[in-house]
């Protein structure tokens, strides 16, 4: 087990947020839920304080702390998707219920927390040792919302 992880803050609803990730991700599940011992802060005596979770193989905390604390892009969670099916399906899923899309792949889901949702042939297609090509890919991704895998290839090829 890792000696450190991850901790995100959510005003009241961390085990809600926790069960919908766990369910788009293999290798995930709630490990631990650690309710409040007395009224505080973070809710009511028996209320989720903590969950303990995997997400995709790694260790993860949720914390309800109460109120509403907004996230930054300074840290966000990259998924590497197989195929444009996966980007779909995860893309669709994150933004369900109040998410916000933003540019290059990037999104916010309803709770704020920023998601990247990456197809694998990205960074093969910007590694390209011809610079030319990995600069049309560059530029093409620049100028998408959810990434195309079929759109990356093209400019790749010059199409």
């Amino acid at each position: 087990m890792s000696k450190i992880a991850p901790c995100l803050w959510f005003a009241d609803d961390a085990e809600e947020a926790v069960k919908t990730y766990v369910s788009l991700l293999p290798d995930s599940r709630i490990d631990r839920i650690q309710r409040n011992a007395v009224d505080g802060p973070a809710g009511k005596a028996g209320s989720v304080l903590v969950v303990e979770f995997t997400l995709a193989g790694v260790r993860f905390l949720a914390l309800n702390g109460g109120k509403r604390v907004d996230y930054g892009h300074a840290v966000s969670f990259q998924i590497d998707c197989e195929d444009q099916a996966e980007v779909d399906r995860l893309w669709d899923a994150l933004l369900a219920d109040g998410g916000a899309p933003h540019q290059c792949g990037w999104l916010n889901d309803r709770w704020g927390v920023p998601w990247q949702v990456t197809p694998r042939a990205l960074p093969r297609l910007l590694a390209d040792p011809d610079r030319e090509r990995a600069g049309r890919v560059m530029q093409a991704m620049m100028g998408m919302v959810k990434l195309d895998v079929a759109a990356l290839e093209r400019a790749a090829a010059g199409a």
